[in-house]
């Protein structure tokens, strides 16, 4: 799985360093489950994706979808284990980050996310 490090450009903000990207069917159907937590700088990015839902998760996290420009069209923070977001059509990819970085971050709507793909070793 290719990472990558995501950065809020409209706020000049890294949110994350070590983001995996779940673009293949089962990397998107197994998205955080099985983990105990998502430390700073840790996230997972699937694409495509329309919403998110938590079941399976012991953990809240905050999740950030974008369009294909990286354009943010909804946030949802610290969104608890069983929850899940609404479907939003003109979404293409969510981004996954521990709860309270969205806060810290102070991402919002229509700000612009970009990214970079790591080399890993």
């Amino acid at each position: 799985m290719k990472r990558v490090r995501v950065v809020n450009q409209s706020r000049g903000r890294l949110l994350g360093d070590e983001v995996d990207w779940a673009d293949g069917f089962w990397t998107r159907l197994k998205g955080l489950i099985g983990r105990s937590e998502l430390r700073p700088g840790q996230g997972l990015m699937i694409v495509p994706c329309h919403g998110v839902h938590m079941y399976g998760l012991t953990f809240p996290i905050d999740v950030a979808l974008l369009d294909p420009s990286g354009e943010v069209v909804a946030l949802y923070r610290e969104l608890a284990p069983g929850a899940r977001t609404r479907w939003h059509g003109e979404a293409r990819m969510a981004l996954e980050l521990p709860a309270g970085i969205l806060a810290e971050s102070d991402t919002r709507p229509g700000d612009r996310l970009t990214w970079e793909t790591e080399v890993l070793e």
